[in-house]
């Protein structure tokens, strides 16, 4: 046997022992990588839109070595063909000890960081834009009909119009629940925002909510008009002051269409927005024999009647 044949065996055994050794150091570097608690410059950390994975890597995690930048970025090419098409923007916030799997998890989906608005019951439209405009450059007022008053949480960043359709989607769900409730045998779900609208700007509680959405019903259901002052006070102010005064006995004689001491029937529009516990007041159907009621400022309550007669001898008492 000669040198060349004694040679070939051993730079052969080298080989697959230093191959053997080079998968082992590759298998454990991937190992220590992907498992390497990540260091945030910030957190949360921001994603500008059309930010590439190097700058979001570099701009924002403190120790990873250029070698391991790269490896992410060829190990992301390989997973997702447009590397950049899964990043999401906005502000993103990771628990401690996040690695690098755990990043890709969170900025692969909408920001997890939340905003809250709280939308009130019987807000105006312009007490909503004050809050819009804490939250967003760039917004239009919402029409009372298209949402429905609740707190909300929502992610940072998101584009107006992504926002209002969001919270249509909800509305949707809500009266989707109800969708069989005798409620939409007399009224369609404008109308019941409508009737949500006064009970939010007549109601003091819960009770007097439900109160007063008997008497509206029964009204309704007799042809009488409403003759509900909050009505006459939209037709004034279009809810955007406070008209910080008493209402007169000529402002009850406003020829506008808002105004129920005038014309019969539910206004044409909600007048505020309207929260999900007041609706649901009104899912309930609640009967009483009541036909009127008024504000008693000493006992601080709505008294309910039956009759007129009953209904001015409680006034006078």
């Amino acid at each position: 046997m000669d040198l060349e044949e004694l040679t070939l065996p051993y730079y052969l055994k080298v080989f697959s022992f230093t191959s053997i050794i080079f998968l082992f150091l590759f298998l454990f570097y991937i190992f220590s990588i992907f498992n390497k608690n990540l260091i945030f410059n910030t957190n949360p950390i921001n994603i500008k839109k059309g930010e590439n994975i190097e700058t979001i890597f570099s701009k924002n995690i403190n120790n990873l070595s250029n070698l391991d930048i790269r490896f992410f970025k060829l190990y992301l090419k390989i997973i997702y063909l447009d590397k950049n098409s899964f990043i999401h923007y906005g502000d993103f916030y990771f628990n401690n000890n996040a690695s690098f799997l755990d990043f890709i998890a969170i900025i692969t989906k909408p920001s997890n960081v939340l905003n809250k608005i709280t939308i009130v019951e019987g807000w105006s439209k312009k007490e909503l834009d004050i809050e819009l405009s804490k939250n967003f450059k760039d917004y239009n007022s919402i029409e009372y009909s298209k949402i429905i008053a609740d707190t909300y949480f929502i992610q940072q960043n998101i584009e107006f119009n992504s926002f209002v359709n969001q919270l249509q989607n909800i509305k949707i769900d809500y009266f989707t629940k109800y969708k069989n409730n005798k409620l939409f045998n007399k009224f369609d779900q404008n109308e019941i925002l409508i009737l949500g609208s006064l009970l939010e700007k007549e109601g003091l509680d819960t009770i007097d909510k439900r109160m007063i959405s008997s008497v509206i019903f029964n009204r309704l259901k007799k042809n009488m008009k409403l003759q509900i002052d909050a009505t006459v006070l939209f037709a004034i102010t279009n809810g955007e002051y406070n008209l910080n005064r008493k209402l007169l006995f000529s402002d009850l004689k406003i020829d506008h269409p808002f105004n129920t001491y005038i014309y019969k029937g539910l206004p044409p529009q909600p007048i505020s927005y309207v929260g999900k516990k007041t609706l649901d007041i009104l899912f309930e159907n609640y009967e009483t024999d009541f036909l009127f009621y008024f504000y008693n400022k000493s006992l601080n309550k709505h008294i309910f009647s039956k009759t007129f007669k009953e209904h001015k001898q409680k006034l006078n008492d």
